[in-house]
């Protein structure tokens, strides 16, 4: 090979090395603009709403072709709503720290790939949802989806019950889960819907009080900057409270396991003391690590309830 042959070859392999890793950031850019971590945390809950339903008497048991289809379905309407969301918080996230790097802010993505990356994902999964479910599924998804771009999207810049609207959305995965199965909306499922949303309000209030002085920033009125911490600390302790409750509502109900009922209710129970434990507690560095402390165990929370209502056909 000649000296100018050789100079080409290096030409054209430097062309492909430098857009291959271009190719693999844009992937990546798409990719975040959807919250991952969104869509599989509330992945977790639609299979155990799925997978509780079908273990239930009655029920024709699991077909996992539905569970997939319900999985992907909702996982792309989420999705969806999670781009829009992106968009319409563009202004907020340019002046948030832990935001500014988002697709969006940054360049990654134009509005007009994250339009059709939405339109894409929002009819792909009402699709799905809609050949392999029901309609009360479909329903159920498109509450979710418009609770969370526009009621949401609207409350949280205007009020400080934003976290208390953005509630709905987050617990519509695990009824769509559960009506995938059942075809139906009940009071298991209202038990369900509950039993997620008072769930929600310590988890993010918690996330809201360690990052105070972010959401300050981007002039967002979350309840604990409106409200103070202490009224904020009362809203996470009466909300766990909730949360137990209607855990024990659902077993009244019939079709949860004593076992599943006793480890739930346990480890809700660590979770309301660590909250209580944070009522005399000044604010400052202190608040802070108990707030980081209580969203950390409502992972742990999240976690042990969706493993029970999962496995709870095999409980005694």
């Amino acid at each position: 090979m000649n000296s100018s042959s050789k100079t080409k070859a290096s030409v054209t392999d430097g062309r492909q090395a430098a857009e291959a890793p271009s190719l693999a950031r844009t992937i990546s850019a798409y990719y975040r603009l959807t919250k991952p971590g969104i869509i599989y945390g509330n992945s977790l809950t639609t299979a155990a709403g799925f997978l509780f339903a079908a273990g239930m008497a009655g029920s024709p048991g699991v077909s996992w072709g539905t569970f997939v289809a319900t999985l992907v379905g909702s996982g792309l309407v989420i999705a969806c709503g999670c781009v829009l969301n992106n968009y319409i918080d563009r202004p907020i996230d340019a002046r948030m720290r832990r935001t500014r790097g988002r697709p969006l802010i940054s360049g990654e993505v134009s509005v007009a790939g994250a339009m059709v990356l939405a339109a894409i994902t929002g009819l792909a999964g009402l699709i799905l949802l809609l050949a392999f479910t029901n309609l009360v599924t479909v329903y159920v998804g498109l509450l979710g989806l418009y609770t969370y771009v526009v009621a949401y999207g609207y409350a949280k810049r205007r009020s400080p019950w934003g976290t208390l609207v953005g509630s709905i959305p987050g617990a519509t995965p695990i009824v769509a889960g559960y009506t995938a199965v059942a075809g139906r909306t009940d009071l298991t499922a209202l038990a369900l819907f509950i039993i997620m949303a008072a769930w929600q309000i310590p988890h993010f209030y918690a996330i809201a009080i360690y990052r105070l002085k972010d959401y300050q920033a981007a002039g967002i009125p979350v309840f604990a900057a409106v409200k103070g911490i202490a009224a904020t600390k009362r809203h996470i302790i009466g909300s766990i409270i909730v949360f137990i409750a209607t855990l024990g509502g659902l077993y009244l109900l019939g079709p949860v396991s004593a076992t599943g009922l006793i480890v739930t209710m346990a480890v809700s129970t660590v979770w309301l003391y660590k909250a209580v434990r944070g009522l005399p507690v000044k604010e400052g560095k202190s608040t802070d690590t108990w707030a980081r402390g209580v969203f950390g165990f409502s992972l742990l929370v999240l976690l042990t309830l969706s493993a029970t209502l999962a496995l709870d056909r095999f409980l005694p």
